[in-house]
C-alpha cells in the first residue's frame, strides 16, 4: 500500500485484528474481514491507540492515491468507518486521550473524509486538530416486538400498500447474485447511468459475508410471471441489521414490492436475527426518506468528518463542486 512498507501495513493490520477479536460491539463495516473485502488487504490500514502493550482503540482507513497525493476516503459498499474504542475506555476521561493518540498515528495525508458510525459520538479531538464535521442522517427502527413494529407503520402502509404488494409478489431468499446485481442496477440503466459499484466487488464482499454467516438476499417475485420486481441485501453484526442494498425494476415499481421487501427484512431482523436495531443506512433524499419514515424508522444523526492538508487539493475540490 502506498505510503507504507509491506511489513508495516501487515503489522498494523494484525494489531487491528487483535483489537477486533476482543471487541464485543464492533460494527460489521469496521471488522477486518469487511475491510479486506471492500478495500483489498493491500489498501487499508489503521491508526492505533495503546494502553501498555494492549491495543484498545483503532481508526481503520482506506488509503488511496491520486497523482502525488495520498488521501483517505470511504470505500464502496462501506457505509461507516471512524474510530473504535473498547467499551471500558469510553468514558470522556479515558476516550479523549485515545482519540488524540489515533489522530497522531495517522500517516501524512492530502485529505481525509470518513462517515463515522453512531458510536463515534465525540469528535472534539478532531475539531481541535482542524477537522470539520457535517451532520448527516440515517433512518433506524428499534426492534422490540412485532406488534410495536406493525403499530409504527403508517396506516396506509399497514392497511393498504403492504397487503396489496403481498397479493402480487412473494418474498424469497437467496438466489443468483448476478441476477441480483442486474435487478439492482435497472434503475441506473434506465437513466443511462453506470452501476455504482462493479459486480466483482459485490461478489468478493458476498463471499466474505457468507463465510461469516452475516448476510441475506431478499427477492420480491411476481406470483404469476416469476419476474423479479425488487431485491434487497441485508448484512448484520451482533447488534444491528443493515439494509445495505435495495433496487427495483422501474417498470414494475407500482407493485409496492420494494416496500414489502423492506418490511420483510425488518421482520427477519426482529424474529430470526434478534438484533436490537434495523438500519436503513439513509437516505437523505426526500422521496426515499419519506418511505423510511412511513415504515416507522426514525432519523439518527452521524458525523461526516473531513480535513484537507493540501491547499491544491482543497482548491481542486472546490472547483469540482
Amino acid at each position: 500500500m502506498a505510503g507504507y512498507s509491506t511489513a508495516e501495513r501487515i503489522e498494523r493490520q494484525e494489531a487491528y485484528r487483535r483489537l477486533a477479536a476482543h471487541a464485543p460491539d464492533m460494527p460489521v463495516f469496521l471488522k477486518p474481514f469487511y475491510l479486506d473485502a471492500v478495500c483489498g488487504p493491500e489498501h487499508w490500514s489503521a491508526a492505533l491507540a495503546y494502553r501498555g502493550s494492549q491495543v484498545v482503540g483503532g481508526l481503520p482507513f482506506f488509503l488511496k492515491r491520486k497523482l502525488c497525493w495520498l488521501y483517505v476516503a470511504m470505500p464502496l459498499l462501506c457505509r461507516f468507518m471512524g474510530p473504535y474504542v473498547l467499551p471500558e475506555f469510553r468514558s470522556v476521561r479515558r476516550e479523549i486521550p485515545l482519540l488524540r493518540a489515533l489522530l497522531c498515528d495517522l500517516p501524512p495525508l492530502a485529505a481525509f473524509e470518513q462517515d463515522f458510525h453512531y458510536m463515534a459520538a465525540n469528535w472534539l479531538p478532531f475539531y481541535w486538530a482542524g477537522f470539520r464535521q457535517t451532520t448527516r442522517y440515517s433512518y433506524t427502527a428499534t426492534l422490540t416486538d412485532l406488534a410495536s413494529l406493525q403499530a409504527n407503520l403508517a396506516p396506509d402502509y399497514r392497511n393498504s400498500k403492504l397487503p396489496k404488494a403481498a397479493m402480487r409478489v412473494e418474498v424469497h431468499r437467496g438466489g443468483d447474485l448476478r441476477l441480483f446485481y442486474d435487478v439492482h442496477n435497472r434503475s441506473y440503466a434506465r437513466q443511462g447511468l453506470q452501476a455504482p459499484f462493479p459486480f466483482s466487488l459485490l461478489a468478493r464482499l458476498d463471499q466474505a459475508l457468507a463465510a461469516q454467516h452475516c448476510r441475506e438476499v431478499f427477492w420480491a417475485i411476481d406470483r404469476h410471471t416469476g419476474a423479479p420486481h425488487a431485491v434487497a441485501y441485508v448484512v448484520w453484526d451482533e447488534h444491528s441489521a443493515y439494509y445495505l442494498l435495495a433496487g427495483e425494476d422501474p417498470t414494475l415499481r407500482n407493485s409496492g414490492a420494494g416496500i414489502l421487501l423492506a418490511w420483510e427484512a425488518m421482520r427477519f431482523a426482529l424474529e430470526e436475527l434478534r438484533v436490537a436495531t434495523f438500519d436503513f443506512l439513509g437516505s437523505m433524499l426526500p422521496a426515499i426518506e419519506r418511505v423510511r419514515r412511513q415504515l416507522g424508522a426514525e432519523p439518527r444523526p452521524y458525523f461526516r468528518i473531513q480535513k484537507e492538508w493540501s491547499l491544491l487539493w482543497r482548491i481542486g475540490k472546490r472547483l469540482l463542486r
